[in-house]
């Protein structure tokens, strides 16, 4: 690859890691080209950016970054990078479901607001995070939650009036 090609290479890297969400990291060796496939399909379908990259390109990219130390760690071997730019959980929800059925892709890392996670982080906090439309109806259930409370304690005493009319109607017929 010619230097021209490098740079424009990091740029094109260090656009996707300043626009994402999340990232997720990961080592695909020992799948076939039909699997591999099959995982780039899953991450179009929502939205999810797959590339395989040069661990040095990569490292050059994110440099100037407070994670370069501890993340470049990690970047050995065959590395694919999953960028989730609308929900960060895409990514790491496609991997997890992926690797039910297949351990050959293995979790380097990810990368969730500038913390590097470990593969566990990745499955047990990543890849649970709400999407949008569950994080906007648990939002709304907040907001509703004392109205609804309000009306409760408002609607009481007329009610626990007729349920005691009720019981005089009862017990007198």
């Amino acid at each position: 690859m010619e230097r021209a090609q490098k740079t424009e290479q990091v740029g094109v890297i260090k656009d996707r890691f300043e626009r994402m969400s999340s990232a997720v990291f990961l080592d695909f060796s020992g799948m076939n080209v039909a699997e591999v496939s099959d995982l780039r399909a899953k991450f179009k379908e929502k939205g999810v950016e797959y590339k395989v990259c040069k661990n040095t390109l990569v490292r050059l990219a994110i440099s100037d970054q407070p994670y370069a130390d501890t993340l470049s760690t990690t970047l050995r071997g065959m590395t694919g990078i999953a960028w989730s730019f609308e929900e960060p959980s895409a990514a790491a929800r496609i991997v997890k479901d992926f690797r039910k059925d297949n351990e050959k892709l293995v979790i380097k890392a990810g990368l969730l607001d500038g913390q590097v996670l470990n593969d566990k982080g990745v499955e047990n906090q990543l890849a649970t995070l709400p999407n949008k439309d569950e994080a906007r109806s648990q939002l709304l259930a907040q907001m509703m939650a004392p109205a609804q409370s309000l009306v409760r304690q408002l609607a009481a005493p007329g009610q626990n009036f007729v349920y005691l009319l009720d019981a005089k109607a009862r017990k007198a017929g």
